[in-house]
């Protein structure tokens, strides 16, 4: 958001929390690892609470400040989104969320009810669409005939528990956390091909990040197994496995371990993004690393600039940015932006669906049926 704001795409920026005391070290982190790493870039924001003030609700005050036609991310425990963006799409604020858009379909429903009727523009943040992989992926799959299979795997060591440790097992889950990022994929692709889920039944191992310290409903790692049908063609089905886990060796190498295969009636697609080519070895670090330059690029350009703007974590804000002020300016509607395919909540709503079922059929035992609605969205059975 500055290189955005250097660029002259977006204008005044804020951050919003509950703890204020922490601003100061933030500001001081930024200028130490933006502001003189890149030729200065501005790195100043305004701040809700006050420095001295400790306030769960101040993302209100925040919200209050802004002008219908403004927008704000919500990068917050996962519990916290739908409270949030509803508050701000009622004032007439564009909202990004990150992924998972909610936790339960039923908000996911009344979040998009809400944004359509105050005319705003609600995207989540499923940066892995823009993955110059995973996108190739989706347009090879139109042109391979009916979906037939697809198994994913993403992963986490365990250190990040210690990172998650306020909210793992509580708010949340891995499930929610990492397979929103495969399964909103595998939407992506076979949607367009007309198929729909319908069942989901799911299964976790726990064990490890409880020892670890973590709250004794934290899951390990799960998986889930979702039906999928073809709307038009019943007798056609296909099946999709979505495998998370935030218990994988500290020494990986690589902050995600990811992959995913696809099969299909005319060909298949596999991809493993983890290692992509690129690995480097220090001292310091103790071992072999993979870095992602593909997802944000840190080297700065020759002039000293930031120049990460190809990564697909940066393209996927760009284009909740350029989505705003095509609304705002009145070149395109909401509606319009559904129809690009964008990771919008229209478009997203089958993954919150699968989600929720998902933690649903472990905590109830039972498989849980996905079901169109009259008005042509989902519940669960």
């Amino acid at each position: 958001m500055f290189d955005l704001r250097r660029r002259g795409k977006v204008g005044k920026l804020g951050m919003v929390g509950v703890n204020g005391t922490k601003f100061p070290a933030i500001r001081e982190h930024l200028k130490k690892n933006i502001t003189q790493v890149y030729n200065n870039l501005d790195t100043s924001f305004d701040s809700f609470p006050a420095d001295n003030a400790k306030d769960p609700e101040s993302y209100k005050a925040a919200i209050d400040a802004l002008s219908p036609g403004d927008a704000i991310t919500i990068f917050t425990p996962d519990t916290t989104h739908y409270p949030i963006a509803l508050y701000a799409i009622e004032r007439k604020i564009h909202v990004m969320i990150t992924k998972p858009a909610v936790k339960e379909l039923a908000h996911h429903i009344a979040l998009l009810e809400a944004a359509e009727k105050h005319g705003v523009y609600v995207y989540i943040e499923h940066h892995k669409r823009f993955d110059p992989a995973y996108a190739d992926a989706k347009h090879r799959a139109k042109n391979l005939g009916d979906f037939n299979y697809f198994y994913s795997y993403m992963s986490q060591p365990k250190s990040q528990l210690q990172t998650f440790a306020a909210w793992a097992g509580i708010d949340s889950d891995i499930s929610y956390y990492l397979n929103s990022h495969h399964v909103d994929i595998c939407d992506s692709m076979v949607s367009q091909l007309g198929y729909v889920p319908v069942k989901v039944s799911a299964s976790a191992s726990t064990g490890v990040a409880v020892e670890l310290g973590c709250h004794e409903k934290t899951e390990d790692t799960i998986s889930l197994l979702v039906h999928w049908q073809k709307e038009n063609d019943p007798s056609k089905h296909a099946t999709g496995v979505y495998t998370a886990s935030w218990t994988a060796p500290q020494k990986a190498g690589v902050h995600s371990n990811q992959y995913f295969h696809y099969l299909a009636q005319g060909g298949e697609i596999r991809i493993d993004q983890a290692k992509r080519g690129y690995d480097v070895a220090e001292d310091s670090a103790g071992q072999l690393m993979w870095y992602n330059p593909f997802y944000m690029k840190y080297a700065p350009d020759e002039d000293g600039n930031f120049a990460g703007q190809s990564g697909y974590g940066y393209v996927s804000m760009e284009k909740f940015v350029d989505g705003c002020r095509a609304v705002n300016e009145g070149k395109l509607t909401p509606r319009d932006l559904d129809k690009k395919g964008l990771p919008t909540l229209r478009n997203t709503i089958a993954t919150t669906a699968i989600l929720e079922a998902g933690r649903r059929s472990i905590d109830e035992n039972r498989e849980v049926r996905i079901e169109r609605t009259q008005d042509g969205l989902w519940r669960l059975v």
